[in-house]
């Protein structure tokens, strides 16, 4: 199981926007000259995003966007899904019916579920449970926590200046 390098992305840019005023919008270009990654390719992201609610766009020449919840609102889980979409990670596709006994009638598939299949599904939900559990707003303490003022500080100052 591999998430894209979009999720990643998505989850540093979007930490870009909880320090945003209210009032103003961080652009794409600025996001990617600062991640260091094509425009392009986080426009397509924040397009999903935006698809999902997660941002907003503000249209004009001193548009971009902004975050559309809270940062307690938004999940890892909630990102995940608007970049990678709602499909489950283990697709079953029920292998156990072109078995021998499946096949020679000597066993039944009768209703029985795949115990397999249940597992899987079951560590998927405790996984999205964890990954629902952590916000943007827990994320940006942590970095709060981790990371030197110095480079919290210059990293506001770069989107505050380019958001003027």
């Amino acid at each position: 199981m591999q998430y894209s390098i979009g999720v990643e992305y998505a989850l540093h840019c979007l930490v870009y926007l909880i320090d945003n005023k209210e009032d103003s919008s961080i652009g794409i270009k600025e996001l990617s000259t600062f991640q260091g990654i094509s425009e392009t390719y986080l426009s397509k992201i924040f397009s999903k995003l935006s698809k999902s609610g997660i941002v907003t766009s503000v249209p004009g020449v001193k548009g971009g966007y902004k975050l559309a919840k809270s940062p307690e609102e938004i999940s890892f889980w909630d990102v995940i899904e608007a970049v990678e979409g709602p499909k489950p990670i283990f697709q079953c596709k029920n292998i156990k019916d072109n078995g021998y006994l499946y096949r020679e009638n000597i066993c039944s598939s009768g209703t029985s579920s795949c115990t397999i299949n249940l597992v899987m599904l079951s560590a998927e939900e405790k996984m999205r449970d964890f990954l629902r559990s952590k916000t943007l707003s827990w994320l940006n303490e942590e970095l709060e926590s981790v990371l030197p003022n110095h480079t919290r500080e210059e990293t506001r100052k770069y989107f505050s200046k380019s958001s003027l």
